[in-house]
């Protein structure tokens, strides 16, 4: 099992035993920004997918709060995306995530290009009732540095309005037997800005609440590995 620990905007802490952790896929509710995000896919030689929106269990041991993520290649990119936590009490939680990908892996499977790098959660996250009357309006940004230094770019800038509510992924949740404590859903992601390259040596991504100004957010490094021998 793996431990989270989040801390909410009234200071508590609530620590999350990892035990299951999905990710989705194609999740945009509008069918033209599902068809942008095949479309960036295809570019990078992943075949569409069969049936959207889309599930993929990941190894539990893969959600982390860290600051580096190890990179095999230079082809390994990140997506900003909500996640939903079950805590131990079985309450829901609400963070913002970074789903780091395997994009070479990816065009020969998505599944095993999940299982490649970690997702990376923000360690604040908010009671997901305490937000439930304006998620859409919650804000959802990323930005990139190059590897090697440079300036941040903008890479992805939307809303949860974009994505499919918390709301379906209960119910496909609850329908699976497994709204349990300790499962982890990440929500899939939005369209990537045109002209901006997601190959980047850090990644950084913003949940925010327009109505408060709080936000969750977590930054890493992607850290290349040693080339191998043999």
């Amino acid at each position: 099992m793996n431990p989270l620990t989040f801390e909410l905007p009234d200071g508590s802490r609530r620590t999350v035993e990892v035990r299951r952790l999905l990710n989705a896929g194609y999740a945009g509710r509008a069918q033209d920004q599902v068809a942008a995000h095949v479309e960036e896919l295809a570019a990078l030689g992943v075949p569409a997918p069969a049936e959207v929106p889309a599930l993929y269990p990941v190894a539990g041991y893969l959600a982390q709060q860290t600051g580096a993520v190890p990179a095999q290649h230079a082809r390994t990119s990140g997506e900003a995306e909500w996640a939903l936590v079950v805590d131990a009490d079985g309450e829901l939680l609400l963070t913002a995530a970074c789903d780091h990908t395997d994009r070479a892996l990816e065009a020969h499977g998505v599944a095993w290009s999940k299982n490649a790098a970690p997702d990376v959660l923000a360690r604040r996250a908010w009671r997901l009732a305490d937000v439930a009357d304006r998620l859409d309006s919650l804000t959802l940004r990323a930005w990139v540095t190059p590897e090697g230094g440079g300036a941040e770019q903008l890479v992805q800038d939307g809303t949860a309005a974009e994505l499919l509510p918390p709301a379906h992924w209960v119910d496909v949740l609850r329908g699976r037997g497994e709204l349990e404590p300790g499962t982890v859903l990440l929500s899939g992601t939005i369209p990537m800005r045109p002209g901006v390259d997601q190959f980047a040596g850090r990644w950084r991504v913003e949940l925010g609440d327009p109505a408060t100004g709080d936000t969750c957010a977590l930054a890493y490094d992607v850290a290349r590995l040693s080339e191998p021998i043999g």
